[in-house]
């Protein structure tokens, strides 16, 4: 009786409806034939990564699934048996951009090379609402005298794009590497340094890229960093260093991401932890199954999402040239899917 209920639910054909709020999300439940390359991706390796944070799940309906995710050898059967793709929009145009875990060169002292420090959030920032700016944190002096450094680096562009994705590793003179994770933020909303480039006609927007602007605040020091101080936002870190060097850094569920497998969305319309399809466009196209296990400052909406490229410079390289149109399908299990539609489609 369950697979024939099952078979039925499958069967349905694709149903939309709009959510109880007439201005909220639009959702529509497809088949996985609707999904492009659906057939030839590696769904071992995507239900390997879904299994990492599975066990984290509190809600009975996804519990469930993580006990046959444990047990089950046909990972595409698996998805295909126990989810349906959800397209979930909000009439914001999809975005694919790309992060990565950067390695700085630093020092766990401060010296004449290594000035620029990465600082754990104080306490009172976690509790005032918005707390001080960029500006104000690194003119101030109102961090300074308090032990919150965790380690010097030698390269305040690097450190700025450290905080945009938000993990990273520090190594030291002597070889030893320390691995740092997001510690909480200012309360301040991300701007974007390249949007702001591009409205003071500094170039156009098809030109911009993270390689773009550290080179661009590198050649202009004094105005690149009037620049920098455009964006309000400020994130404070905590050391990680229990994570194994040969593993990923973690994510916003504290489990370790994996380099072309994990995404960040946005959490107000993915769960993190789902299976997320995504067809990103572009120069490299990419039709791939990934799981949502981070999240983002910059990353908001129904259709946005960061692709995790690794470890390293060759995938910050990587990342930082994708900016790519294309869409993302949500898998969610069978009874969550079809209760998000309006009675009338169901």
């Amino acid at each position: 009786m369950t697979r024939l209920i099952l078979a039925l639910v499958l069967g349905l054909a694709a149903m939309t409806g709009r959510s109880d709020a007439e201005s909220g999300p639009v959702y529509a439940v497809l088949d996985f034939e609707d999904l492009t390359g659906w057939a030839e991706d590696d769904h071992a390796a995507a239900l390997e990564v879904f299994r990492n944070t599975c066990r984290d799940f509190d809600d009975p309906d996804w519990r469930s699934l993580c006990g046959f995710a444990e047990d089950t050898r046909d990972a595409k059967g698996f998805f295909e048996l126990l989810f349906r793709p959800v397209m979930i929009t909000d009439g914001a145009d999809a975005l694919f951009t790309g992060y990565f875990e950067p390695e700085l060169r630093g020092s766990p002292y401060e010296t004449e090379t290594y000035r620029y420090p990465i600082y754990a959030m104080p306490p009172e920032a976690a509790e005032t609402r918005p707390w001080f700016t960029r500006r104000e944190i690194l003119t101030s002096g109102v961090m300074q005298g308090r032990g919150l450094e965790i380690a010097w680096v030698d390269d305040p562009v690097e450190l700025f794009f450290l905080q945009i994705q938000g993990s990273g590793r520090v190594r030291f003179p002597d070889g030893r590497t320390i691995r740092v994770g997001y510690g909480g933020f200012n309360g301040h909303p991300y701007r974007s340094i390249g949007k702001e480039m591009v409205r003071r006609g500094i170039y156009e927007a098809h030109q911009v890229s993270a390689r773009v602007i550290r080179s661009w605040v590198r050649r202009n020091p004094l105005i690149g960093e009037e620049l920098l101080y455009h964006n309000a936002s400020y994130v404070f870190f905590r050391e990680v260093s229990e994570v194994p060097a040969d593993r990923g850094p973690p994510g916003a569920m504290n489990r370790s991401i994996t380099a072309m497998r994990s995404i960040a969305v946005d959490p107000a319309y993915t769960p993190l932890g789902a299976p997320v399809w995504i067809e990103k466009q572009g120069d490299s196209p990419l039709n791939r199954l990934m799981i949502a296990q981070d999240t983002g400052s910059a990353i908001k909406g129904a259709q946005r999402a960061d692709i995790f490229f690794g470890t390293g410079e060759v995938a910050g390289a990587e990342a930082g040239e994708v900016k790519d149109p294309g869409r993302m399908v949500v898998l969610l299990p069978i009874q969550r899917a079809y209760a998000l539609l309006p009675e009338a489609v169901q």
